[in-house]
C-alpha cells in the first residue's frame, strides 16, 4: 500500500512538474480577428504551441479587447503581457525612429520599404533592449492611400475636412492639408465613419476592408504614399525565462511569420482594392495636382523627420538612400 501510494505521489509530482513548465503568453493587438496580421500572427502562435508540445501557447486578444492600441507597447515594457502588436509610427512621439515609415513618399513600394527597414532595423532593437523588450518581427501593411467622402482633385479639396489621424505622422498630415484632424484608432474607425467624426483619412486599403468603409464613404485614391509597419514585441524577461529550445523556436517561427506576412501584405493589398471596388468605390490613382502637393508635404516631413532625428535618423537615412 505504501509503494502504491508512492508511486502515485511520484505520478501527480510528474504531472504537477509538466504543467508548471507550460507558460502562457497573452498577446493583445488592436486589429480584428480576420485581418491578415492577426491571421498571420495566429498561425505564429499555433505552430508554436505545436513545436513546443504546447509548453508555450501565445493567446491572441484582437481588435483592443485586451488593451488598446495606445496602451499596448506600454503593458508590454511594464510587464502586465508578455507580448504585444503594435503599429511602429503610433511611437513617433516617443522616438522618431519608430515613424520612418510613415514619413510620406519617402518608401512608396514593398521593395524600398524592404530596404527602410533593413537601415531602421538595428535602431528598433536597440531602442527596445534599452526598454527591457525585443522585437520579435515586423510586418507591413499594403501602402497607403487616402479615402474621402467627397472627390479629391488636389489637397485644397481637403481643407476644412474632418480627417483621421492615428499617428504623429497622419495628424501632421492633417496639419499640413489644414484638414481637422480627429484622433481615431482602428477599432473605433467603423463608428466615427458613421457619425461623421471622421470624412477623409490615409490608411491601407486593408483598414478601410475591414472597416467597410464603403458604407460611408465612396473615394479611394491609391497615393502609395508610405508603406508602414506592424511589429510584434516580447519581454525580454518573459524571453529569458524560456528554455533554449523554445527561445529558438519561438525565433525561427517569428522569423516565417515575417516573410508570410510580407508575401501576405502584398497579396492583400491587389485582393482589398478589388474589394472596395466590388462594393462600389471608385478605386482610381491620384490626379496629377494631388500627386503634387502630397509629394510637397512628404519633402517637408522628411526634411522635419532628420532635424528630429538627430545623428541617428541622418545615418538612418544615408544606409537607405545608398
Amino acid at each position: 500500500m505504501r509503494r502504491l501510494f508512492g508511486l502515485a505521489a511520484l505520478s501527480f509530482g510528474l504531472m504537477a512538474g509538466t504543467a508548471f513548465a507550460q507558460t502562457k503568453w497573452d498577446l493583445p493587438t488592436a486589429y480584428p480577428v480576420g485581418n491578415f496580421h492577426t491571421v498571420n500572427m495566429q498561425k505564429m502562435a499555433d505552430a508554436v504551441k505545436a513545436g513546443s508540445g504546447g509548453k508555450l501557447d501565445i493567446v491572441i486578444h484582437p481588435n483592443g479587447s485586451l488593451y488598446k492600441a495606445n496602451e499596448i507597447k506600454r503593458a508590454v515594457q511594464t510587464g502586465q503581457v508578455p507580448a504585444g502588436e503594435i503599429l511602429m509610427v503610433n511611437l513617433g512621439n516617443e522616438n522618431p525612429i519608430f515613424e520612418i515609415d510613415g514619413v510620406p513618399f519617402l518608401a512608396t513600394s514593398y521593395e524600398d520599404a524592404k530596404k527602410l527597414y533593413a537601415a531602421q532595423k538595428p535602431y528598433v532593437e536597440k531602442i527596445l533592449d534599452a526598454q527591457g523588450m525585443k522585437l520579435l518581427y515586423a510586418v507591413p501593411w499594403p501602402p497607403q492611400g487616402i479615402f474621402s467622402g467627397k472627390e479629391v482633385n488636389s489637397t485644397k479639396d481637403l481643407e476644412n475636412v474632418p480627417w483621421r489621424a492615428y499617428s504623429p505622422a497622419t495628424a501632421r498630415i492633417g496639419e499640413l492639408l489644414k484638414a481637422q484632424a480627429v484622433t481615431v484608432q482602428a477599432a473605433e474607425l467603423a463608428q466615427a465613419l458613421s457619425s461623421g467624426k471622421v470624412v477623409a483619412m490615409m490608411t491601407s486599403s486593408a483598414t478601410g476592408v475591414d472597416s467597410k468603409v464603403w458604407e460611408q464613404i465612396k473615394f479611394y485614391y491609391d497615393t502609395q504614399a508610405w508603406v508602414p509597419k506592424n511589429m510584434v514585441i516580447i519581454s525580454k524577461a518573459a524571453f529569458d525565462k524560456l528554455d533554449k529550445p523554445t527561445q529558438d523556436l519561438l525565433l525561427a517561427e517569428a522569423k516565417k511569420a515575417e516573410d508570410a506576412g510580407w508575401a501576405e501584405s502584398q497579396k492583400v493589398t491587389t485582393d482589398t482594392k478589388a474589394i472596395l471596388a466590388q462594393n462600389g468605390m471608385k478605386v482610381q490613382p491620384p490626379s496629377p495636382a494631388l500627386k503634387d502637393g502630397l509629394t510637397a508635404i512628404g519633402k517637408t516631413m522628411t526634411e522635419e523627420w532628420e532635424k528630429k532625428a538627430g545623428p541617428d535618423g541622418a545615418a538612418l537615412l544615408q544606409t537607405y538612400r545608398k
